[in-house]
């Protein structure tokens, strides 16, 4: 009757999970965003951004919003670990996109980085979240500009969900606002990715 019981509890408290890349070129502030998205949703203290260093391998970060888990798989953006991204695409429920909003002088790359990674078959018809980082900063590329630098790249991305959002990772302006946007697109997307039930 016990395990019975135990089983029957295990069923009804199993939570939805979901994985979501973050992926961009290195500096973009993947790493500062994983950090203050665990500040804002577990209430705790991240890595102060001095301590912060860039990105070689995975990081990972979990919170819950609303009785479902997000996992944050926070990827390494120097041009030599972009071949490694292409093995979590399978797996994972969304992607989002970080960058440097500062950095004009890589936005060609940023293109051409973005188009391969939303034009890979394992990533068809999954939500897509472009944020435009550092806006703290007085020379960012507001969320126009970037919409219309991109906008020949996100007719590739058909009818799936996609967005461009403004945040400052650091001061943690946005970042709410972007984590609740993912989550209602993971939710809408389940016929097309279901979440893993654990």
């Amino acid at each position: 009757m016990y395990s019975l019981l135990k089983g029957f509890y295990k069923y009804l408290a199993r939570k939805e999970e979901y994985y979501v890349l973050l992926l961009g070129l290195d500096k973009a502030g993947k790493t500062t965003l994983l950090e203050r998205i665990k500040s804002i949703f577990l209430g705790i203290l991240g890595l102060p951004p001095d301590r912060i260093a860039p990105t070689v391998g995975l990081n990972i970060g979990r919170i819950e919003v609303n009785k479902a888990r997000l996992n944050f798989w926070d990827l390494g953006g120097q041009r030599d670990l972009h071949s490694i991204w292409e093995k979590y695409y399978t797996e994972c429920h969304a992607i989002v996109f970080v960058m440097d909003a500062t950095a004009k002088d890589r936005i060609e790359e940023c293109k051409e980085v973005f188009e391969k990674i939303i034009t890979n078959d394992g990533v068809e018809g999954i939500p897509v979240l472009m944020l435009a980082n550092k806006q703290d900063y007085p020379n960012a590329l507001k969320v126009e500009d970037i919409k219309e630098i991109f906008s020949k790249i996100a007719l590739r991305l058909g009818a799936r969900d996609s967005r461009v959002l403004p945040i400052s990772a650091l001061q943690g302006d946005g970042v709410r606002e972007a984590v609740d946007w993912l989550y209602i697109r993971l939710q809408r997307n389940k016929q097309n990715r279901p979440p893993i039930l654990k």
